[in-house]
């Protein structure tokens, strides 16, 4: 199969669809993933509807998430493909006066059905993280930050401080869990 610009196009547009989450447009953020989708992230392991479910919750609560988009690099084998693009997580309880921002990358399998590419799995491998302070500096229980990877332990401690916790490790840049997150990709891809 050959792979057209449009199909290029198609799939960065489920990228930036992203922006329906902080925009809590939830039925438009449902048309990114496949009906049986499933995501890996921080907070939330499970069917993508569930985890539209969670970020409604989430969206009550005292923590405010922005995700910012970059291009993504695309891998394409007939109606398969996976997308890994970079973005960032900014994240803050107005309650504790406490953020982080947050380099990720999604690591996406999609697949084309009827026509449509559609998410079918997104996970995330996690590069490196700092707390934010927007009205000056409070205090952070290291105890706590210490029981996460480095790389994302400022997002993991602001979910858990809002009531959302990480309960596993999570793949982080060059990690273990990252080579085998993506030998799984690609045997999915080829397979």
């Amino acid at each position: 199969m050959t792979h057209t610009l449009q199909d290029q196009q198609d799939i960065a547009d489920l990228m930036n669809g992203w922006i329906h989450r902080d925009l809590s447009q939830w039925d438009q953020l449902l048309e990114l993933f496949h009906g049986d989708g499933v995501i890996e992230v921080t907070w939330f392991e499970g069917i993508f509807s569930e985890f539209v479910e969670g970020s409604k919750k989430m969206g009550g609560s005292d923590l405010v998430t922005k995700h910012l988009i970059a291009a993504p690099v695309i891998t394409f084998n007939g109606n398969r493909a996976i997308a890994e693009t970079n973005a960032m997580i900014v994240g803050e309880n107005i309650r504790l006066g406490l953020g982080c921002s947050n380099h990720n990358r999604f690591y996406d399998l999609i697949e084309k059905r009827d026509g449509v590419w559609r998410i079918v799995k997104r996970q995330s491998v996690y590069d490196m993280g700092t707390f934010t302070f927007p009205q000056g500096l409070v205090d952070i229980d290291k105890t706590v930050v210490a029981k996460y990877p480095r790389e994302y332990a400022p997002l993991a401690y602001l979910l858990e401080q809002s009531g959302f916790p990480v309960k596993r490790v999570f793949a982080t840049k060059f990690s273990q869990l990252e080579k085998e997150m993506k030998e799984e990709g690609l045997a999915w891809l080829h397979g």
